[in-house]
């Protein structure tokens, strides 16, 4: 088995975990203090490492709970998209930016209001592109109970979009 190293297999997790975070708490710093607990948990667990079929999966499932715990102990409040989360547009003018920005916000809002569970895995598979095996086993579901809750919930936001875009509703 490969020798894991904090420097070279965890560290590079920490954008990831932190995006992780800031979808469950959607706030900023909480998301920053999450991060910066999980990696003192894992190096704390650094004896076990050797243990884990995967340290990744193991840092998401820590970063998760944390989350998890810190957003059930305090009200959540929405935050938008960061830019550097967001792709970049194709809008040539300021025109095209505010509609894209409004687009955004929209989807944004509509995933936010998501059931828990179906805002993880739409997180899990659509912004960070785990796989369905992946996603399974770091909430616990079957990959038939993550594609259903994933398609569900693409449903639901596709058809309160268009509810939306086309009536103003």
């Amino acid at each position: 088995m490969q020798e894991i190293s904090f420097r070279n297999d965890i560290l590079p997790l920490k954008d990831k975990l932190f995006r992780l975070a800031l979808r469950i708490t959607l706030d900023r710093a909480e998301a920053e203090d999450i991060v910066q607990d999980t990696m003192i948990r894992v190096w704390n667990k650094r004896d076990e490492w050797s243990q884990f079929e995967s340290v990744e999966a193991y840092c998401l499932i820590v970063a998760k709970n944390l989350a998890i715990d810190r957003s059930q102990k305090r009200e959540a409040q929405n935050v938008g998209l960061t830019p550097e989360m967001e792709e970049e547009p194709d809008a040539n003018g300021p025109y095209d930016q505010l509609v894209h920005d409004e687009k955004m916000n929209i989807i944004n809002r509509l995933v936010n209001e998501l059931p828990e569970k179906q805002r993880l895995i739409m997180q899990l598979r659509d912004i960070e592109g785990e796989s369905y095996k992946k996603i399974a086993i770091l909430l616990n579901l079957t990959e038939e109970q993550v594609k259903v809750n994933l398609f569900r919930a693409r449903q639901k936001v596709k058809q309160r979009y268009l509810e939306i875009d086309e009536y103003g509703l």
